[in-house]
């Protein structure tokens, strides 16, 4: 059975949010929120541009807004902010991490979450206070709930900012990306789903995800005999939710990493 979202990912995983906070400040960035494991702050830049910085040690990692096998996504709650109609988060494109586990989708080192924030009132001041829960992990997995806040403004993280929504993946058709994808029951319990990139030299990474957050399939695996200067990945066509019939048809999408280019397809399994 598909192992769910909620789960921690690792041997040993430490219970109980540390509490990190963060006071208002007219700058280009938050105080660091720090804990032993992983610092987190608000980056600010001209033209309400924004963003949840993350960084971490070697050897740990945090997560996208799917985990894989299992692991918890980021959670962001600007409900406090001030001045502020919405906020979009947006994710960069993702890596697998395969351990005895399973493969998690995350982040390591640093990470930048673009923010795309639409304010009030236009001409008044903006400020965001964030109250962010995530989780890092190594061999030790340990949840955090931080809190920043930054009132907005000031231009020093324009190329940060820039060079972090350029990881954004640009979305694109199935047509546009070369991709078809199609199941089949193979006398196996659960069908296996095929999908085809056709003629790519690159190597490739893809992730995909169901049509809400609580479907839970599984990470494409790399097929196995495909001819030279084509790509096919599988998975099984499990961990979807209750209720949910498995012969019917499903909007997926697919995130597809390839030598530093990312694009997202939203596409019918039939």
């Amino acid at each position: 059975m598909k192992i769910g979202v909620t789960r921690f990912c690792s041997i040993l995983t430490v219970c109980g949010a540390l509490l990190l906070a963060g006071v208002a400040r007219a700058d280009d960035a938050s105080p660091w929120a720090e804990d032993m494991n992983s610092a987190l702050r608000l980056i600010g830049g001209g033209n309400l541009q924004a963003g949840v910085e993350i960084k971490m040690p070697a050897g740990w990692h945090t997560y996208w807004r799917y985990p894989g096998d299992s692991g918890v996504p980021p959670r962001f709650d600007f409900s406090g902010s001030d001045n502020v109609a919405s906020v979009q988060v947006l994710y960069p494109a993702p890596q697998a991490f395969t351990d005895e586990t399973g493969t998690t989708i995350g982040y390591e080192d640093d990470v930048i979450f673009p923010l795309h924030v639409v304010p009030q009132q236009n001409g008044k001041p903006v400020t965001l206070r964030a109250k962010i829960d995530y989780a890092v992990c190594a061999k030790l997995c340990v949840p955090v709930e931080a809190r920043a806040a930054l009132t907005l403004g000031h231009t020093g993280n324009n190329a940060a900012l820039a060079a972090a929504e350029a990881r954004v993946p640009k979305q694109v058709s199935a047509t546009d990306a070369g991709l078809t994808v199609r199941r089949a029951n193979d006398g196996k319990p659960k069908p296996i789903v095929f999908v085809d990139l056709g003629a790519s030299t690159r190597p490739a990474e893809i992730f995909v995800e169901g049509p809400s957050p609580d479907w839970a399939l599984p990470v494409p695996k790399p097929a196995k005999g495909v001819p030279a200067g084509h790509q096919q990945f599988i998975f099984e066509w499990d961990g979807l939710p209750p209720g949910v019939d498995p012969k019917a048809p499903a909007e997926l999408t697919f995130t597809i990493v390839n030598s530093g280019r990312a694009t997202e397809v939203k596409t019918r399994l039939d």
